[in-house]
């Protein structure tokens, strides 16, 4: 019997996604951008153009990565993951300062850059390659010990100035572990504890004894003063927030159409940044934003399907830890702007002004392509194939043990 044939597999579905946002994201930019662009800047596209120009560059960046085996990232983490704690170090001393805070490094001519964004991708793959090591030991305390001491370090030089972006690199570790494990009890109880812990701090005189005692930063409290009541705050700390609410509301199902927005003429501070979304509301409507998150969902959904194809575990994990930090992102985003939660500063991936979380973004993009091309089809259906090669057949170093 002749062996049917076998080909390479390439998310096509997951490439196309990923343009579609990267242009939608051009498009909001400019409509919510052009006129505060118009009046400081003297051009409306201004922040368009610098976009733009970073996303392509991310692009081609993104294409090279994926025809890079992933296996060879595990070379990558002997540079990427001490090398982006030393550039934290670094920002932290002599960083750009913008509102008493260091999170930005000057690169001269070229765009200004933020370390934070490189420390997220390194980690994504140092906790694959660890989940894959630790094999069954991840189910143990001490497996688990070693995984969040890795994971330590990065997100409290992080949570130093930047207390949002720390929060997301302890859920990677969080979400990898928990998949990882065979006991999802302990993460159940833990994500409990966590939630009561949570409602307790955002109790006002709880905050504020915590505010006195030093343990919470006055700039952390007042955010969540504005975020159990805005309303008393419409001039300071509350008047992004209420602005944002004002543009969802206005917006109503269908919105007023693009480019109609009212909001984003100097009432919404920064409008394309981390409040683009309120802008795609008033200007898409309810409608509009449902279609986004649905896109969304479906990016999150190919990341699924990659992560449960991949040929090895570590190629499941890398996708895994890609899906966690676009689907934390992209709640956090969302929950700030509906003001479901205090303000954390969080971009909406793909979509928010920013070139350092475009173009890292599209090397993770490019190191999950990578994994997608390690999958192998069957020729006849078409259908991706989990784990085509035997135990036996592949590496031991990918193996690792238990699920």
């Amino acid at each position: 019997m002749v062996p049917k044939k076998k080909k390479r597999f390439y998310d096509y579905s997951l490439l196309f996604v990923i343009i579609f946002l990267t242009v939608f994201g051009l498009i909001m930019i400019y409509s919510a951008s052009s006129y505060t662009a118009q009046l400081k800047m003297d051009d409306a596209g201004y922040y368009l153009w610098r976009q733009a120009k970073i996303a392509g560059a991310g692009f081609v960046l993104m294409i090279i990565v994926s025809f890079i085996d992933y296996h060879k990232y595990t070379y990558a983490i002997l540079f990427l993951y001490p090398g982006s704690i030393l550039l934290m170090i670094y920002t932290m001393l002599f960083g750009i300062e913008i509102n008493g805070k260091r999170r930005w490094l000057s690169l001269g001519s070229l765009p200004s850059f933020q370390p934070t964004e490189l420390v997220k991708v390194a980690l994504i793959l140092t906790l694959a390659y660890l989940v894959v090591m630790l094999g069954r030991r991840i189910n143990s305390w001490k497996g688990l010990l070693i995984l969040f001491a890795v994971d330590l370090l990065p997100a409290m030089l992080v949570a130093a100035n930047n207390l949002s972006s720390g929060i997301i690199i302890v859920m990677l570790a969080v979400v990898m572990s928990f998949v990882a494990t065979d006991n999802r009890w302990n993460w159940i109880y833990a994500a409990a504890m966590g939630a009561v812990v949570l409602m307790v701090l955002f109790i006002e005189p709880i905050s504020n004894a915590l505010a006195s005692m030093g343990l919470l930063k006055q700039y952390q409290l007042s955010r969540i003063l504005v975020w159990l009541e805005p309303e008393a705050h419409p001039l300071d700390g509350g008047y992004q927030v209420l602005q944002g609410l004002y543009a969802i509301g206005s917006g109503g199902f269908w919105g007023k159409g693009l480019g109609q927005s009212i909001q984003k003429m100097g009432f919404v501070p920064e409008a394309q940044n981390d409040m683009i979304f309120s802008i795609i509301c008033e200007e898409l409507g309810l409608f509009g934003a449902i279609c986004l998150i649905l896109v969304f969902a479906f990016l999150i959904y190919r990341l699924v399907v990659l992560s449960m194809s991949a040929p090895d575990r570590f190629g499941s994990y890398i996708c895994i830890g890609v899906l966690a930090h676009v689907a934390i992102q992209v709640i956090l985003n969302i929950a700030v702007v509906c003001n479901a939660i205090p303000n954390t500063g969080v971009t909406l991936p793909f979509i928010s002004y920013g070139g350092t979380s475009v173009i890292l973004l599209m090397l993770e993009m490019g190191m999950v392509l990578s994994v997608s091309r390690g999958i192998r089809l069957d020729a006849e259906q078409g259908i991706p194939r989990n784990n085509e090669l035997s135990d036996h057949d592949q590496p031991e170093r990918w193996q690792g043990h238990g699920r």
